[in-house]
């Protein structure tokens, strides 16, 4: 019996949760408060780290991992030359270079490290044929941004452990052999449109392909009977939490309000997250919901500094995530159709 007064032990998912929403704002804040380039990248890998990571990150891998971002993602340098000489080779090897990339996550292989190659592979060789030096800048935010990530993180950690006696979360289940190519290709056709946008205009398309690979690994987990809920509604949940986030920060524009606001969007989602407040969706709905919500809302933010008209870009945006949600969503469908078609003509022969 809890006696009166006495401090009550959180639940691990309690735990988690908070740690969620206070990483994620503290990332938030630091990276607009330091003004670092691409601030939103930040936050994004937070959410993913403290995702799928129930201990804190040891200094050491930390480190690891730091370089093996700038490994990865230096290899889309390595295209820059190809696509710009040979446009349609280029697109070609790095069509196949993300199914590789896809196939090594879905076997088992390290996430963050298949989503900065994925990311070296489509946004700094996009914008490295438009101007090496952004694609250098590319490659700076996001290293720093992984480092800031990781430090907020262990703070976070810190801040609300997991109780000792904790257990271990159940492993993902592992996927088929067989069913690796053909989930592999679909989540690279997901990514290709995004990239050829991103080698159009750099500037204004590479927030996009973080929302394909966002979707490309979402739907690796997804079956076309419950594509529709899962990939296009995580999109407009995601979109109407930044208009409601922009509403609200609206009242008073101040970094600790910006802090403050995000804290309470993911106090909230966490909860449905981590089924503490149990919903039909599932965990990976409310996660992209979440990173859609940043990466939304962080354009807004750029765009507000940069002077431009944030409704109709956050519109033109949002209908761009929508395409492509689509168009993800037909990607879906088809090749799981084929994949049911000879079984279909086995039976009515």
């Amino acid at each position: 019996m809890p006696i009166k007064g006495a401090p009550t032990q959180r639940t691990p998912r309690v735990q988690r949760a908070l740690r969620l929403a206070t990483g994620t704002a503290l990332c938030l804040a630091i990276s607009y408060g330091l003004a670092l380039p691409i601030p939103f990248i930040s936050p994004v890998l937070a959410v993913l780290l403290l995702a799928s990571l129930n201990r804190p990150l040891p200094f050491k891998a930390g480190l690891i991992l730091a370089l093996a971002a700038m490994l990865t993602t230096g290899v889309g340098l390595l295209l820059i030359p190809i696509l710009r000489y040979y446009p349609i080779t280029g697109v070609l090897l790095i069509g196949v270079s993300l199914f590789l990339a896809f196939g090594f996550g879905l076997r088992g292989g390290n996430t963050l490290i298949m989503t900065f190659l994925i990311i070296g592979l489509t946004m700094i060789s996009s914008a490295g044929v438009a101007d090496f030096d952004l694609a250098m800048m590319v490659i700076g935010a996001l290293v720093m941004g992984l480092i800031l990530a990781v430090i907020v993180v262990a703070f976070s950690h810190w801040l609300f452990p997991d109780p000792a006696n904790a257990p271990s979360p159940p492993a993902a289940s592992a996927l088929p052999a067989q069913e690796v190519g053909r989930v592999a290709l679909r989540a690279t056709l997901i990514v290709i449109p995004a990239f050829l946008l991103a080698l159009i205009d750099p500037a204004s398309y590479l927030p996009i392909i973080l929302k394909a690979v966002s979707l490309g690994q979402q739907s690796s987990t997804t079956t076309a009977r419950n594509a529709a809920h899962e990939l296009l509604g995580s999109t407009f949940m995601g979109g109407l939490l930044a208009i409601m986030f922009w509403c609200a920060l609206s009242l008073f524009v101040h970094l600790w309000m910006f802090f403050l606001w995000m804290l309470l969007f993911g106090l909230l989602l966490a909860r449905k997250l981590y089924a503490l407040s149990p919903t039909r969706q599932t965990p990976g709905f409310w996660l992209n919901s979440l990173i859609t919500l940043i990466i939304l809302l962080g354009q807004s933010v750029q765009d507000s500094l940069a002077g431009k008209d944030v409704y109709t870009a956050f519109v033109v945006r949002m209908g761009l995530f929508i395409a492509l949600t689509l168009y993800a969503l037909l990607m879906v469908h088809l090749l799981d159709r084929r994949q049911r078609n000879p079984g279909v003509t086995q039976l009515t022969e």
